[in-house]
């Protein structure tokens, strides 16, 4: 295990979850999902002391990217993101900047990631999850040896991400979280995009969204989730 850190930010319109994950030792760290007020982030990182590496992306949704911009223009390193959202990210209109106060940003991922792909980062190994559902590139970030999974809009504490959005699609984050992140070990510590933090554990035994893939799978049958 390695002596990693988190601070979690919480930014924007919409009380968005930005995690500052740092080795102390190292005085390095990543930024996931920079949601807003770059200045912020920028001076928490200068309070840590610590040199960003990589700013990770777990969809593109205009509260999860609007301070990457800036963040880009005081350290010079890759923004990672899932291969299936390039469009997102470069649509205005897909990422909803352009309706909401402050910039239109259109970005380009550096390094478009794949499902099950593994980073090595901050000392430790991050594994890819494609979670797609929330939007039709939406990934999470599992840190296997630390017990941990930053899930994005995917999960919540009691709840799950919306999918009236664009690229959204209910079919697909059930699948999303009850195939993918609920095979994660039960003492598995979910930083989500909104809220608090929870479990694995916690959110099988109650989750709405086990609920919601019981009402499809009475509705349209077994089928209903076998993927195209």
């Amino acid at each position: 295990m390695s002596d990693i850190r988190i601070k979690t930010c919480v930014l924007g319109q919409v009380s968005t979850n930005c995690y500052l994950v740092y080795d102390e030792q190292a005085k390095e760290g990543v930024v996931i999902d920079p949601a807003d007020n770059a200045p912020y982030i920028l001076n928490t990182c200068s309070e840590l002391g610590i040199n960003l590496t990589a700013v990770l992306l777990t969809h593109g949704h205009f509260d999860h990217i609007m301070a990457v911009p800036d963040v880009l223009r005081a350290f010079r390193v890759k923004v990672y993101a899932y291969e299936t959202e390039e469009n997102m990210l470069a649509d205005t209109k897909l990422n909803m900047t352009g309706g909401f106060r402050g910039p239109q940003t259109s970005l380009h991922a550096d390094v478009l990631l794949h499902d099950g792909q593994e980073l090595e980062l901050l000392g430790t190994r991050w594994k890819v999850l494609f979670t797609p559902g929330h939007t039709a590139g939406s990934c999470c970030f599992y840190l296997p040896d630390e017990g941990i999974v930053f899930a994005g809009d995917t999960l919540f504490c009691g709840s799950y991400g919306r999918t009236d959005l664009p690229t959204g699609n209910t079919i697909r984050i059930v699948s999303s979280i009850v195939d993918v992140l609920f095979k994660l070990p039960d003492d598995t510590m979910v930083y989500t995009g909104h809220g608090d933090p929870t479990t694995i554990g916690f959110e099988k035994k109650g989750n709405p969204v086990l609920t919601v893939r019981d009402n499809i799978l009475r509705v349209k049958g077994p089928d209903a989730f076998k993927q195209e």
